[in-house]
């Protein structure tokens, strides 16, 4: 197996919540690697998140939107950026149903932007780019092997379709122009410093707050959720051992019920779930399942490290730490949130 060795790596939307774990942890353990990250600092990404970076002398941010071809082809050019690792995305379900434009502006005219940079300067030797578990839409109920990286591509939703799309100019800027692409997909991540309109953050807020949780739909529906070290690992794996041309699924094969989260939760902060759960209208469409194989990237030398009661416990301590961290969030933790006011996203946050 050979190892790559990047030297200068742009990181996008590196201050939003999956992106900023992997680029600490790289500004920590890789001296010798230039770290520069962009991020246009929109509703979930949070300049704070960077802090353990900022005074590393490899470690470099540019506020910016991948959407600017000037700004970006400037930023590979004058750091001589080796290295892509493209995090940058409108991330959030909800929000797509109701502001669909910004997710294909940001999602698909995005990362055309930054293919086309590297097509241009022609001095990438990785583009890691990260998707979605959901470009492969639902998995049936009964299946007990989950989606491979061969799988078709079926979104369900606006969000997962913009993240299938991305992937099909990835694949096809591979195919034309021989960029060195690597594409991961990704199952729920969770974890401290995550912005509260995702289900794990919302569901601490509530409960710390003594309110109800509210639950789309009857809450059978099954995820799988990885905390963040564990996926900024499996990040500086795929880095330095992934196979340029491939995929690799980034998850876990333990599965919960929306319901048994909720559940978990209460028991955490001694609330009674009988009274402490509000099942609400459903979303237009909800998944059923998620369920993705991870086999190849343990082939890597990968393994999921932390328990789910261990993840979950460390996230809530951080809550319970830094409850203003993200200032006046309770239009995030409404049961159907809608950010129509804050619409271009660009902090990745799966």
């Amino acid at each position: 197996m050979s190892t790559f060795t990047p030297k200068n790596i742009l990181i996008t939307g590196a201050a939003g919540f999956i992106a900023f774990h992997v680029a600490n942890r790289l500004v920590r353990n890789y001296p010798d690697y230039k770290i520069v990250v962009l991020d246009k600092l929109d509703y979930c990404s949070n300049l704070k998140n960077l802090l353990p970076s900022n005074y590393s002398l490899n470690f470099k941010f540019v506020k910016g939107d991948i959407c600017s071809a000037d700004l970006v082809n400037y930023i590979l050019i004058n750091e001589n950026i080796d290295t892509i690792m493209h995090f940058a995305a409108q991330t959030h379900v909800d929000n797509s149903f109701g502001n669909s434009f910004a997710f294909t502006k940001n999602n698909i005219y995005g990362t055309h932007v930054l293919l086309e940079a590297c097509k241009v300067t022609g001095q990438i030797k990785r583009f890691i780019h990260v998707s979605t578990d959901e470009v492969c839409g639902e998995t049936g109920e009964d299946a007990a092997v989950g989606n491979h990286e061969a799988s078709q591509l079926l979104p369900t939703n606006p969000y997962s379709a913009t993240k299938a799309g991305a992937e099909m100019l990835v694949m096809a800027y591979d195919r034309s122009y021989g960029l060195p692409m690597i594409t991961t997909r990704v199952n729920n991540v969770y974890g401290p410093n995550q912005f509260p309109e995702k289900l794990i953050p919302k569901f601490i807020l509530l409960a710390m707050r003594g309110k109800t949780l509210p639950i789309h739909g009857d809450g059978t529906n099954m995820r799988s959720y990885l905390y963040c070290e564990d996926v900024a690992e499996a990040f500086e794996v795929v880095l330095h051992k992934g196979e340029v041309g491939h995929v690799y699924n980034i998850g876990t094969m333990e599965e919960r019920r929306v319901t048994d989260v909720a559940i978990d939760i209460c028991n955490l902060f001694n609330m009674d779930p009988e009274k402490s759960i509000q099942f609400v209208e459903n979303r237009p469409f909800n998944d059923q399942r998620y369920f993705i194989d991870v086999q190849k990237l343990k082939n890597l030398g990968w393994s999921e490290k932390t328990t789910w009661e261990e993840g979950l416990k460390k996230t809530m301590e951080w809550y319970m730490s830094n409850p203003d961290w993200w200032g006046d969030v309770s239009s995030a933790l409404i049961p159907h949130p809608r950010m129509l006011m804050m619409s271009s996203g660009n902090g990745a946050d799966k």
